[in-house]
């Protein structure tokens, strides 16, 4: 079959426009292998199988495996890409928070700004003849600010070589994870203080400052509207506060609520813990027009270290920006 003598280089890490997994299946495409024992593996998979490379379970095999041979090698810097998404992908919290994602192929971007009049919200009847109100979209003046996170192995290859690769992946997995919280913030930072373009989100006030009530929650509710409230975020002691509201540690509240199935509420909310944010910080938004996720670099990994063995200063980052799309999708409360 053609997976068995494909020819794996450096090269193939080379294209900023694709991905090494997207080569390999442009090459030995998976829809080939069909009612074959190979189905249901993708191309990476299935040359993992061609040099019987274990990546997982107690019988995985050391790091050594993979610079057995040259073209195995060149799998190396792949298996440590998957490895970190699968981290980023286990902790990401981005999906309750994030509308639209962009994927843009430079480390310039202006976002839309769709800002509709005060009157057209409401989408009164338009009267015969009469000017039908507008919502008026350009992009916005200033760039959205691209933040570059991640991690460098520090290790050398002769101190890693047998280490069996469950263990490594563990590792690896904490690495994506550790981008992901970091991440997280970033989305919060924008959202609470604007991406740049004098968008910060509106501020409401508790009724008694210092003091979280379940009054203050409703208001907040009320106060997007009309946006739903789909996202509550908020600071650890706000967390701790809000657990320990009468109504919330009442087990017939989500019931009252939620039993019906006619209407949200605060209640009904996702919520998120977000240890950077100021003390006596919540942050209320709609998930589904808030905020736009602009991604320069998913997980780039510096395949010729990896590949050459030079693990120690591997770097594995992830270049990623967050920009306000409605911005009143999403208001503070604060206490």
């Amino acid at each position: 079959m053609n997976f068995e003598t494909l020819k794996l280089e450096k090269g193939m890490y080379a294209n900023p426009q694709k991905s090494f997994s997207q080569t390999l299946e442009e090459l030995d495409p998976s829809h080939d292998y069909a009612g074959t024992p190979l189905e249901g593996l993708d191309a990476f998979a299935r040359q993992l199988k061609r040099f019987d490379i274990k990546v997982s379970g107690a019988k995985s095999d050391s790091i050594y495996k993979f610079f057995e041979n040259t073209q195995a090698a060149a799998l190396f810097p792949e298996y440590v890409s998957r490895a970190v998404l699968s981290g980023i992908t286990a902790a990401d919290r981005l999906g309750d928070v994030v509308a639209a994602t962009t994927n843009i192929a430079s480390l310039d971007y202006r976002t839309l700004n769709a800002r509709p009049e005060s009157e057209s919200k409401a989408m009164k009847v338009v009267a015969q003849g009469a000017e039908i109100p507008s919502t008026v979209m350009k992009t916005q003046d200033n760039l959205v600010k691209l933040q570059k996170r991640g991690r460098v192995l520090v290790a050398s290859y002769e101190a890693l070589k047998f280490q069996r690769l469950d263990l490594f992946t563990v590792t690896l997995r904490q690495i994506g994870a550790q981008i992901a919280r970091m991440q997280f913030n970033d989305a919060v930072d924008v959202l609470i203080n604007g991406d740049g373009n004098q968008n910060a989100a509106a501020v409401v006030n508790a009724a008694t400052a210092g003091t979280l009530k379940y009054g203050d929650l409703i208001n907040l509710y009320n106060k997007l509207d009309p946006y739903e409230l789909s996202t509550i975020i908020a600071s650890t002691d706000m967390m701790t506060a809000m657990l320990n509201i009468d109504e919330f540690k009442n087990p017939m509240t989500g019931i009252n609520f939620q039993g019906t199935g006619r209407i949200d509420n605060p209640i009904g909310a996702k919520f998120l813990k977000a240890p950077t944010a100021a003390a006596g910080t919540i942050i209320g938004l709609d998930k589904g027009c808030a905020l736009e996720k602009v991604v320069a670099s998913d997980v780039s990994i510096d395949y010729d270290r990896l590949i050459d063995r030079q693990l120690e200063r591997a770097a594995i980052t992830s270049i990623m920006g967050f920009a306000k799309i409605f911005p009143e999708a999403s208001k503070v409360l604060k206490v």
